[in-house]
C-alpha cells in the first residue's frame, strides 16, 4: 500500500521560513518525481515544486527563489524549505509522487498526502 505523509506545518510570521517533510512509502522512491501542490482558501489547487529523479527541480514562478524542494533518496523523504513567506502563501501543502515526465497538474499525480496546513501571519 502506497502512503505519503506530510507534516511540518503551523503558523509563521511574514518573512519566515518553515520546512515541509513528506515520508513516502510502498513504492520505489528513485522511481518517483515527488511535487509539493498547495491549495488557498477559497482557491484551486496549484503546483508549487518539482524534484525529477536526475536531481532536476522546478518551481512555480510566485515561490521561486524563496522556496527550496530536496530529496533524501535514502530516507525516502522530501522536503519543501519556505523562505521569506508572506500572507499569500498560507494554504494547505500536499505532497505528491507520479512516474510521468514533466508533470505540473493534479490529474498527472496519481498518490497524495493528507496534506499539512501552513499559515502565515502579517
Amino acid at each position: 500500500q502506497v502512503q505519503l505523509i506530510d507534516s511540518g506545518g503551523g503558523v509563521v510570521p511574514a518573512g519566515g521560513s518553515l520546512r515541509l517533510s513528506c515520508e513516502a512509502s510502498g513504492l520505489s522512491f528513485t522511481r518517483y518525481a515527488m511535487a509539493w501542490f498547495r491549495q488557498g482558501p477559497g482557491k484551486e489547487r496549484e503546483f508549487v515544486a518539482l524534484s525529477g529523479s536526475e536531481g532536476r527541480t522546478y518551481y512555480a514562478d510566485s515561490v521561486k527563489g524563496r522556496f527550496t524542494i530536496s530529496r533524501d533518496n535514502a530516507k525516502n523523504t522530501v522536503y519543501l524549505l519556505m523562505n521569506s513567506l508572506k500572507p499569500e502563501d498560507t494554504a494547505v501543502y500536499y505532497c505528491a509522487s507520479t512516474q510521468r515526465w514533466g508533470a505540473f497538474a493534479t490529474y498527472m499525480y496519481d498518490y497524495w498526502g493528507q496534506g499539512t496546513q501552513v499559515t502565515v501571519s502579517s
